[in-house]
């Protein structure tokens, strides 16, 4: 190869380089949260099932058709944050009228601790909710008595989204809670998350002619 062509392939790859390092700089930063305001600031809320919400632990399910949680949008200015999420304590929710997918088996659902619900802005809105260790406990009877503990650790976020409207809705699809489980002959033991799925239908209780929005 001739002194020019050679200085011709070097000066190309020494271009690339540059270009690549130039990309590579690039893309580094991580994007940065916007801006999130819930309003009405200071307005109490009730989050109230829609549906059912099933909880799934291995080839378990066990299916709740009543579920609420209050909570308390956070007094201005509290209720806005101008470069991320918005967050507010809720009670811890509960669950009643469930069933097993295995015959024979009754489920119990009992929550406790400081849970709370983060909404950060954006396209979707996405809400993560904070189960606290071992905020919620399934108990079963009958032909099989199994323990399962969410968040058997540390506290756990659950990963959602919100959707404003009349009234705005709170939605978990196929979102994991990592569990322990205990028990003798037809428990899960070995599974170590659990699927959770339901809908929430989130109300003003303060004033209910508004409604609780997300925003910007």
């Amino acid at each position: 190869m001739s002194r020019t062509r050679t200085a011709l392939a070097l000066g190309t790859a020494a271009a690339g380089a540059i270009a690549l390092a130039s990309v590579t700089a690039s893309a580094a930063p991580l994007p940065v949260a916007g801006s999130t305001t819930v309003t009405p600031a200071g307005h109490a809320f009730k989050a109230t099932l829609s549906g059912k919400a099933t909880l799934k632990a291995g080839s378990v399910t066990v299916t709740c058709t009543v579920s609420v949680a209050t909570g308390t949008v956070p007094a201005a200015p509290g209720n806005s944050n101008p470069a991320g999420p918005v967050s507010s304590p809720i009670s811890p929710p509960t669950y009643s009228s469930c069933t097993s997918s295995m015959p024979g088996v009754t489920p119990t659902v009992t929550t406790s601790g400081a849970w709370a619900v983060t909404m950060q802005d954006g396209s979707p809105i996405t809400a993560t909710m904070t189960v606290p260790v071992g905020g919620l406990v399934l108990k079963t009877t009958g032909l099989a008595s199994c323990t399962v503990t969410a968040a058997p650790t540390a506290a756990a976020s659950v990963g959602g989204t919100w959707v404003n409207g009349a009234p705005s809705s709170l939605t978990f699809t196929n979102a994991s809670v990592p569990v322990k489980v205990t028990g003798g002959f037809g428990c899960p033991t070995s599974a170590t998350a659990s699927i959770f799925n339901a809908v929430y239908k989130v109300a003003d209780t303060t004033d209910p002619a508004q409604q609780i929005t997300v925003g910007p």
